[in-house]
C-alpha cells in the first residue's frame, strides 16, 4: 500500500512513514493510492467475527508491507481489551417513533468513554511499535475540540519515545472533557490551553507542521485525524455495525454527528472499499458549514457560534479536503487552487461535477439548540436512556428524514455523563457518572495558558520536546 497527498508534491510513502509523518510535506493529507476491496464473502463472514477480529482483516491491506498481520492483530487485541463492552461497539435499537429500522451504533466504551477511543488506543500502539522499531522518538501535537485530547493522552501517557501536546480552545470545551486532559500525571503529557476556537488551535497545529525546519528539529507527528491511521482505524465500525443489523449485500444508512469530518469520511472509505451503504447523513449543529455547502455546493467560514454540542463547534473540516480529492478524481491541481481561495477568502465553490457526487451518497440535516435538548428529553422519557448533546444532533436528523429507506444507524459518540449538565438540564435527571468520570473533580489539573500566537505555541513545544 502506498500513500499520497492530497496537494500531489510530496513523496509517495508506506504506512510506517505516512504515520509518523501526520500532515504532508506540502501541506496536504495522506490517502491511499487506491483503495483494498472487500468481497460479498468477506463481508458474509464478518457477522461471525469478533470486533477485533473484523478490524485486523479491514486494516490488515492498510498498513502492509509495514506492518505484518500477526503484529497487527496483536495490538488490536491489545487495544480493545481496554473496552468496557465485549462488542466494543454494541448497537441498540431506537424508539421506533423515530422511525422503524433505527439503530445506535455506542462508539463510546473505551477508555475516556468517547468513539476517539476507537482509533486512538490502536494508534497510541502502533506509534511505539514504529518507534522502538526504529529506536527513535516524536514530538506529537495535537489539537482538540474535546474527545480527541483525551484520548489521544490516554493513548499516548507514559509511552516510549512520545512527548505529547494538547491544545484545546480555553472555556470551550466541557468540564469533564477539560479534565480528563488535565488531571494526567504523566511527564510526558502537556496541555495548552489557547485563547480562541478549535479552528484556532487546528490552524497553530498545521502552521507548525508547514515550517519544515521546526518540524524536522522537534521530529513532530500527528495524533489528530489528519493522521491517515486515525481514519483508517474509524472504517472498522462501519463494517462490525453493518453486520449486525443489515445482511451481507444489504445496504443500510450512516448518520454521523460530524465535526473534523474524520468519522464520516471512514464511512465514505468503507463504502469505496465494497461495503454497501445507501446514505451517509451529516448531522450538524448550529455551526452547520457542511450542511449548507452539502445543500448549495458553496463552502463558507461563518463565526463559530458556542454550543452543547462543542465538537462540532467548527468551521474549517480537515478531512473534507480527503473527500474532496476523492471526488475531483484527485485532481490535485484543482484542489490546491480551491483550497488556497478557501482560507484566503473563506468561500470556495465546487466545482459542479464534485458538488453532484457529494449529492449521490451525502445527505445532510442541521440540529438548533432547542431540538438538540428536545431529543435528549424524549429518549429519556420514552426509554429512560440519556443521550449526549453530540449524538441527539444525529438523532434529531435522522428522525426528520422522513424518506429515507433501510435500516440506519446514528453513531453515538459519547457517553452522556461527560456532558452531565447539558443532560441533566434537559432531562431533570443527572446521568449515572461512572467512577473513572466521577473521580476527576478532586484530581489536581496540569495545563499552561497560552495566547493565540504562533511564536508562543512554538516556543513552548521547543521547551518540551524531544529534541
Amino acid at each position: 500500500m502506498k500513500y499520497q497527498s492530497t496537494r500531489g508534491e510530496a513523496p509517495v510513502l508506506e504506512f510506517s512513514d505516512a504515520l509518523l509523518a501526520g500532515l504532508a510535506v506540502d501541506g496536504g493529507l495522506y490517502v491511499p493510492a487506491e483503495f483494498p476491496t472487500m468481497t460479498v464473502s468477506d463481508l458474509r463472514s464478518m457477522a461471525e467475527m469478533s470486533y477485533s477480529e473484523v478490524a485486523t482483516r479491514v486494516l490488515e491491506p492498510f498498513v502492509s508491507p509495514s506492518i505484518d498481520a500477526n503484529e497487527l492483530g496483536n495490538m488490536i487485541e491489545d487495544s480493545y481489551s481496554t473496552f468496557r463492552h465485549p462488542d466494543v461497539v454494541p448497537v441498540r435499537q431506537l424508539p421506533t417513533e423515530i422511525g422503524n429500522d433505527r439503530y445506535l451504533a455506542e462508539l463510546y466504551w473505551g477508555p475516556t468513554f468517547s468513539f476517539k477511543d476507537v482509533a486512538l488506543q490502536l494508534l497510541g500502539r502502533l506509534f511505539e511499535y514504529e518507534l522502538t522499531r526504529r529506536d527513535t522518538g516524536v514530538t506529537i501535537v495535537g489539537a482538540t475540540s474535546g474527545d480527541t485530547g483525551s484520548a489521544a493522552i490516554e493513548a499516548c501517557k507514559d509511552r516510549t519515545g512520545i512527548e505529547l501536546i494538547m491544545l484545546h480552545p480555553r472555556g470551550r470545551v466541557s468540564d469533564v472533557q477539560r479534565q480528563q486532559m488535565t488531571t494526567v500525571k504523566s511527564a510526558n503529557i502537556h496541555n495548552v490551553a489557547i485563547d480562541g476556537t478549535f479552528d484556532d488551535c487546528q490552524d497553530l497545529v498545521k502552521a507548525m507542521f508547514s515550517d519544515l525546519q521546526f518540524r524536522e528539529r522537534h521530529k513532530l507527528a500527528a495524533v489528530n485525524s489528519i493522521n491517515w491511521a486515525r481514519v483508517a482505524a474509524q472504517t472498522v465500525y462501519y463494517f462490525t455495525t453493518a453486520s449486525r443489523i443489515a445482511g451481507p449485500g444489504q445496504p443500510m444508512s450512516f448518520c454521523v454527528p460530524t465535526g473534523n469530518f474524520g468519522n464520516i469520511l471512514a464511512g465514505y472509505i468503507a463504502s469505496r472499499m465494497g461495503l454497501p451503504i445507501n446514505r451517509l447523513i451529516i448531522a450538524s449543529n448550529h455551526n452547520d458549514i457542511l450542511t449548507r455547502t452539502h445543500s448549495s455546493g458553496v463552502m463558507e467560514i461563518r463565526d463559530v457560534e458556542p454550543s452543547t454540542s462543542p465538537a462540532m463547534d467548527i468551521q474549517v473540516s480537515s478531512n473534507f479536503e480527503r473527500l474532496l480529492f476523492d471526488l475531483s478524481d484527485k485532481d490535485s491541481g484543482w484542489l490546491v487552487a480551491a483550497m488556497n481561495d478557501f482560507r484566503s477568502s473563506g468561500s470556495m465553490t465546487l466545482e459542479k461535477s464534485v458538488a453532484a457526487r457529494l449529492q449521490d451518497l451525502f445527505d445532510a440535516g442541521q440540529a438548533s439548540e432547542s431540538e438538540v435538548e428536545r431529543e435528549i428529553a424524549d429518549l429519556y422519557l420514552a426509554k429512560k436512556e440519556f443521550l449526549d448533546p453530540h449524538t441527539a444532533v444525529g438523532v434529531h436528523v435522522i428522525r426528520e428524514m422522513k424518506s429515507l429507506d433501510g435500516p440506519a444507524a446514528v453513531m453515538a459518540t459519547a457517553h452522556p455523563a461527560k456532558f452531565n449538565n447539558v443532560v441533566e438540564s434537559a432531562t431533570g435527571v443527572a446521568p449515572p457518572q461512572p467512577s473513572q468520570i466521577a473521580g476527576l473533580m478532586n484530581e489536581m489539573e496540569r495545563c499552561v495558558d497560552l495566547p493565540n500566537e504562533l511564536s508562543a505555541v512554538m516556543d513552548f513545544v521547543s521547551a518540551v520536546s524531544l529534541s
